[in-house]
């Protein structure tokens, strides 16, 4: 009789479980529906399914879900990324290296065809791959009589980690080859400070191209990573082999709980790879001397004062830029230089506590340089406007933005981001040359 009322106590206890946790599970389900809402915008079970593993939801930026080391020396531009036929829908990493959907030098085969050359680094990379995609630029442009007919094609010649004097050196390369040019776009300033500082706590000359680049790529070169970097190296492709799995069964969830469960996972994934991708940097870019490396890379004997340092990188800038100018108004081409806002640069800008999380590293070194470096760069202005180049001073258009706007603690920005800087690049340039215009009608 005991053991009766035993088993029929456990069978309530049972049912009861079952039945909290059939709650549980449908309370699971309705509050995933509700997060992927407000992630996403749309219903998850009418949702358009995607094969693109960028489109997820899950924040990659700085993720190579292929190769880790995607950079190949360029006897000319220092270096480039791997030619790649398959970058993203639309776009390849071309014969030179940079993310377009052309091979370069691109040559018009229609006469109304306007081209449109960006330059800079990985900030320059995404506005131009953003104006493929949502023509903005284009849309400002033909506001004008004179290009209201026109078929605008936007050419990258931005990279990640490119900073000056590799926006100058390019840019005569290309003019060598007989790329045609109708205006180009130069947009950089934090590469400028962040990068070359780095390159001068590693006793190499400023104007070289980025140690964080070329350094891991001559230690490959010589065979000389150190273990811990080895270390960091079996870590990330492991973490990466996970994030490419999670990916696949993301896009294979049927129920929303599944979807939010695997995007935490996911995320928690990147957070690891990131942290170990710090710390590889960390490692690789040590100085090593050794008089037996296969790649020369001029170098400094001592680390440079912060205020001869910063000069001397503002310097070069304005130079590089002023460079640029002359060779494009030879030929009658406009030139617009914007120097492009970065969190680390204090503005009236509130941040939300979110995106603070997202845009803020306590350990980054990239904070400082540009918090004594941007003021060293607007110190150039007077000279730049004296040599007639316009100048565009972006670091305060996100100041009036509510939402968040970049998508990590170094220098890239969201889709809100690209809208609120590519509106601003779009109407300056109009508004210059219509300036321009009324000039020439006097």
């Amino acid at each position: 009789m005991k053991d009766f009322k035993f088993i029929s106590k456990n069978k309530e206890i049972l049912k009861i479980a079952l039945i909290n946790l059939a709650l549980l599970l449908v309370f699971l389900e309705l509050g995933s529906l509700g997060w992927y809402f407000v992630q996403h915008k749309q219903f998850f079970y009418t949702r358009e399914k995607t094969q693109d593993k960028l489109a997820l939801g899950i924040n990659l930026e700085g993720v190579r879900l292929k190769e880790s080391i995607v950079e190949r020396f360029h006897p000319f531009f220092g270096f480039i990324q791997k030619p790649s036929p398959d970058f993203r829908p639309g776009f390849k990493v071309n014969n030179y290296g940079f993310i377009s959907p052309y091979d370069y030098p691109f040559k018009k085969i229609k006469k109304n065809q306007f081209i449109i050359g960006i330059f800079g680094g990985s900030v320059a990379s995404d506005y131009a791959i953003f104006q493929v995609q949502n023509q903005i630029l284009p849309k400002y442009l033909k506001q004008l009589p004179a290009l209201k007919d026109k078929e605008f094609v936007i050419l990258s010649f931005a990279t990640g980690g490119y900073k000056q004097p590799q926006q100058l050196l390019i840019l005569n390369y290309f003019l060598a080859l007989g790329q045609e040019l109708d205006m180009v776009v130069n947009i950089d300033g934090f590469n400028e400070v962040a990068l070359s500082n780095l390159n001068n706590k590693n006793e190499v000359d400023l104007t070289m191209p980025s140690i964080q680049h070329i350094g891991p790529l001559a230690n490959f070169a010589n065979n000389s990573l150190s273990t811990k970097a080895m270390e960091a190296t079996l870590r990330i492709q492991e973490n990466k082999t996970r994030i490419n799995q999670g990916l696949s069964s993301l896009q294979n969830c049927y129920l929303a709980a599944c979807n939010t469960l695997t995007s935490v996972y996911v995320q928690h994934l990147v957070n690891n790879y990131k942290t170990d991708v710090l710390k590889f940097e960390e490692e690789r870019t040590k100085k090593q001397k050794d008089d037996s490396s296969v790649i020369y890379i001029n170098t400094n004997k001592s680390v440079l004062q912060d205020s001869v340092a910063f000069e001397e990188m503002a310097g070069n800038w304005a130079k590089s830029s002023i460079f640029m100018h002359k060779v494009l108004s030879a030929s009658n081409v406009p030139y617009f230089h914007v120097l492009q806002p970065n969190q680390y640069y204090e503005t009236k800008r509130v941040f939300g506590e979110a995106e603070k999380q997202i845009a803020f590293n306590k350990e980054t070194p990239y904070a400082k340089s540009v918090q004594i470096g941007y003021p060293a760069l607007f110190k150039k202005f007077p000279n730049l406007e004296k040599n007639n180049i316009n100048i565009l001073n972006a670091v305060n258009v996100f100041d009036r933005a509510k939402d968040a706007v970049y998508v990590d603690s170094c220098c890239h920005y969201n889709q809100a981001g690209q809208v609120i800087f590519s509106d601003y690049v779009g109407r300056s340039i109009l508004e210059a040359l219509r300036k321009d215009e009324r000039k020439k009608k006097k």
